[in-house]
C-alpha cells in the first residue's frame, strides 16, 4: 500500500504541485503555516534524498564521458543565466523578479531532469552525470555568475550565497551519500525517497505561493510568461546545440532536458536567504517549479518519438560511447 501511494505521488508530481499551488493561491492560509525557515530544511531533504540515490557509477561518467559532461556544464551556466538576464531586461521586470529569474538561470539542473530524460528515452547516464557535476560546481559558479549579472541591479553577496548552497545542497547530498549504502540494503526505504522529495518540493512551492499570493494575483501572468519563455528557450537551445555538434539523438535529448530544467527549489531558497530586501525574488523559482514539470512531461512525449537508433552521420552510438 505504501509503495503504491509513493508511486502515485511520484507519477502525478505535476498535478500534486499544481493542485497545492492553486489552493495556496486562492486560500493562502493553506500554506502560511509553513515558515520561511522551513524552506531551507525542505530543500535539504530533497538533496539528501538525491544523495541517497547516487552511486560511484554516477561519478564514473565524469571520467569516461568528460566531453558530454563538460559541454552540459558550460551550456548550463551560460545559456540559462544569459537568457534569464535578457528576458528580465526585455520585459522590464522590477528588481525582485529580475533577480529571481536570473537566479533560476544560475542554478544547476534538478533531479527532475533525470526522470524526464528517462521518459524521453535519452541518455540517462549522461543526464545524471551532468546533474551531479553541475550541482558540485554550483557553490562556486552559481554565486559567481549571479554576481556578474546582477551586481549593477541589486546587492549580491557571493560568499553568503556560497554558504547557503553549502548548507542546503552540498552537506545534505554528502550525508545522503554516506547513508546510501544502508538505504540500498533496505529497498523499501529507498523507494519512498522520490515521493518524499515531491512532497518537500510541494511544501516549498506552497510556502512561497501562499506568502506571495497578492503579488502573484496582481502580476502572475507576466511572471508565468517569462518563466515559460525561459524554460522553453533552455529546451530549444540545448536541442539546437546538440544537433549543431552532431551528437547522437539520445545525448541531444539529455542535453536539451538538462539545460531547460533547473533546480528551482534551490533558486527559491537562495532568493529567500540572500535577497531579503526583495520580497518578490523567490517567486520566479516557485513558478518555475510548477511549470517546468508540466513542460518537461510534454517535451518527453515529443522526444520519445524521435528514434534513438537513428545514427548521426558523423557520430554513431558506438562513437558516442567512446568519446
Amino acid at each position: 500500500m505504501l509503495g503504491r501511494i509513493c508511486h502515485g505521488i511520484e507519477r502525478y508530481m505535476p498535478l500534486v504541485i499544481l493542485a497545492v499551488s492553486v489552493a495556496c493561491l486562492v486560500f493562502p492560509a493553506c500554506g502560511l503555516w509553513i515558515g520561511s525557515s522551513a524552506v531551507s530544511i525542505l530543500l535539504g531533504a530533497v538533496m539528501f534524498c538525491m544523495g541517497m540515490h547516487l552511486r560511484p557509477a554516477d561519478f564514473r561518467i565524469l571520467f569516461t564521458h568528460p566531453r558530454g559532461v563538460l559541454l552540459g556544464s558550460v551550456a548550463q551556466f551560460t545559456i540559462m543565466p544569459l537568457l534569464g538576464y535578457a528576458l528580465g531586461k526585455a520585459f522590464g521586470l522590477e528588481p525582485g523578479l529580475f533577480a529571481g529569474v536570473v537566479l533560476v538561470g544560475c542554478c544547476p539542473g534538478g533531479t527532475a531532469s533525470n526522470v524526464i530524460t528517462f521518459l524521453s528515452k535519452g541518455d540517462v547516464a549522461l543526464s545524471v552525470g551532468m546533474t551531479t557535476f553541475n550541482t558540485l560546481l554550483a557553490p562556486v559558479l552559481t554565486p559567481l555568475v549571479a554576481w556578474l549579472l546582477l551586481r549593477t541591479t541589486v546587492d549580491v553577496e557571493p560568499w553568503g550565497m556560497l554558504l547557503s548552497i553549502g548548507q542546503v545542497v552540498i552537506l545534505p547530498i554528502t550525508l545522503g551519500l554516506l547513508c546510501g549504502g544502508y538505504a540500498r540494503r533496505h529497498p523499501r526505504l529507498l523507494e519512498t525517497t522520490p515521493a518524499l522529495s515531491v512532497l518537500a518540493i510541494t511544501g516549498i512551492v506552497a510556502c512561497v505561493v501562499a506568502h506571495q499570493a497578492d503579488h502573484l494575483l496582481h502580476s502572475g501572468w507576466l511572471i508565468l510568461l517569462v518563466v515559460v519563455l525561459h524554460n522553453t528557450g533552455g529546451f530549444g537551445a540545448g536541442f539546437l546545440l546538440g544537433r549543431l555538434l552532431r551528437l547522437h539523438p539520445a545525448r541531444v535529448k539529455a542535453l536539451s532536458v538538462e539545460i531547460g530544467m533547473q533546480n528551482a527549489g534551490m533558486a527559491t531558497v537562495l532568493a529567500q536567504a540572500n535577497f531579503t530586501q526583495l520580497a518578490l525574488a523567490p517567486v520566479p523559482g516557485a513558478v518555475f517549479s510548477i511549470w517546468h514539470n508540466f513542460a518537461g512531461g510534454m517535451l518527453a512525449s515529443v522526444l520519445r518519438r524521435w528514434r534513438n537508433d537513428t545514427a548521426e552521420k558523423t557520430e554513431t552510438p558506438q562513437d558516442s560511447a567512446e568519446s
